[in-house]
């Protein structure tokens, strides 16, 4: 399974990426390969202007193509997600999140941004065909907190969360244990010895 995760935000480090990183550890510990995109270190004026040609931003589309799952974090800003993940989701095809398990993450000054999950981030990723949106985590700046050493840590909450919504998007994006390796056999066809 492939997974790409898209950080949204303008600033490094920033508290949403704390969450995308602690999602990618989780991930990791099962044995996943994520990549990351990094919106910020697109070239600015190739997203501003929508500059398809551009090398970077034709690396960037095609790892969107390619993943099976995609998880995208942003700050809220003003009741909506980043600007700069607006630019570069702006430049996806139509279906570029056809058929894939999107998981968002979010965070924000306070919890009365929550609802930016719901009311602005999820209709653009559902207008870009995603699959199956599982139900996002927001985080207020008290629940991921800046250490005297200048890194975010996740308060027990919010990691339990973000534990449980990584769980849920490994158990519905990965396909059945049980189907592994065999086929179903109808009852008709077993044969027994003894």
């Amino acid at each position: 399974m492939s997974v790409l995760l898209i950080a949204g935000s303008p600033t490094a480090p920033s508290r949403s990426t704390a969450l995308l990183d602690a999602a990618a550890l989780r991930l990791q510990r099962r044995g996943l390969a994520v990549q990351r995109l990094v919106v910020r270190e697109l070239p600015a004026q190739a997203l501003l202007h929508a500059d398809f040609g551009n090398a970077q931003v034709q690396e960037a589309i095609h790892s969107v193509a390619a993943a099976q799952v995609v998880i995208v974090a942003t700050p809220v800003y003003k009741a909506a997600y980043s600007g700069l993940l607006k630019t570069f989701l702006d430049l996806l095809p139509q279906a570029a999140f056809k058929g894939k398990t999107v998981l968002p993450l979010a965070t924000g000054g306070s919890p009365h941004h929550m609802l930016a999950l719901d009311y602005a981030l999820r209709p653009v990723l559902g207008a870009l065909g995603a699959g199956h949106i599982l139900p996002g985590v927001y985080a207020s700046d008290a629940q991921v907190t800046l250490t005297p050493e200048g890194a975010y840590q996740l308060q027990v909450d919010i990691a339990d969360r973000l534990a449980e919504a990584v769980d849920t998007l490994l158990a519905e994006a990965l396909p059945s244990a049980s189907c592994s390796g065999f086929e179903p056999v109808h009852f008709s066809r077993v044969r027994c010895s003894v």
